[in-house]
């Protein structure tokens, strides 16, 4: 009886866990979920996505050559755009990225220089927080990266939005993303349909820009639901 009364007190938390858990899933998704609208691929997706290029100033983008910035408190990132190259940080971990040659990447752990066979795990770790993290500090300015598509979609209040999908390269190859823009065709968000999300289309915010020094325009934090991604000390350089 005893071990009864146990597994059913066990039992009881589970549910009481569970369940509050599985109705607000269940809510959102059915509020929220939306399929990956169609569109139209041509010369008046790239010209829509060409506007929002000018918008930000992407001439001052291509010209800046090294990036740093924190994402969410927890990785910081000092990014060389010229030479490929990351330095990626997270706890006492350091990795000497390589985005072009990942066997060229070094690992340091408490600032030695980390030689183990499961080095290569840190250095896969890293390349997913750069990919992450960096997207959604530059994801504008690579709607024209190799490998992708631009479609041209007419919302339901009949403005134009732009779908981007990503057919490789990345962590997730295949994820697609609908910016939406203001009057001036500067984005002020997106929607997502990614593998790492299980409700589609769901939206977050591209408001909170900033000019940097080399006058490339950086947002510095995004909304998404209840969730806020904030990214912080970002400095630009130019050697030029």
């Amino acid at each position: 009886m005893k071990i009864k009364r146990i597994l059913k007190i066990i039992g009881g938390i589970v549910v009481f866990f569970t369940l509050p858990t599985l109705l607000l899933f269940t809510f959102m998704y059915f509020k929220y979920n939306e399929e990956l609208p169609t569109g139209t691929q041509g010369q008046a997706a790239d010209l829509l996505a060409t506007r929002m290029l000018n918008v930000l100033n992407h001439d001052a983008y291509k010209a800046t050559d090294f990036i740093e910035f924190t994402f969410k408190n927890r990785h910081h990132f000092k990014w060389n755009k010229t030479k490929n190259t990351c330095e990626v940080y997270w706890k006492n971990i350091k990795v000497d990225l390589d985005l072009v040659n990942h066997d060229n990447s070094n690992v340091f752990i408490n600032e030695l220089e980390y030689k183990q066979p499961d080095a290569h795990d840190y250095i896969h770790k890293a390349e997913g927080y750069f990919n992450n993290d960096t997207f959604w500090l530059v994801a504008p300015y690579k709607v024209f990266d190799e490998g992708v598509t631009r479609k041209l979609v007419k919302t339901e209040s009949n403005r134009d939005a732009l779908l981007v999908t990503y057919n490789s390269g990345g962590s997730t190859p295949g994820d697609s993303y609908l910016w939406h823009f203001d009057d001036s065709g500067k984005p002020k968000s997106f929607q997502l349909w990614v593998d790492i999300l299980p409700i589609n289309g769901l939206e977050a915010s591209w408001t909170d820009w900033t000019t940097t020094e080399t006058e490339a325009q950086l947002p510095t934090f995004h909304n998404l639901l209840f969730l806020g991604l904030e990214i912080e000390n970002i400095k630009t350089t130019s050697i030029k």
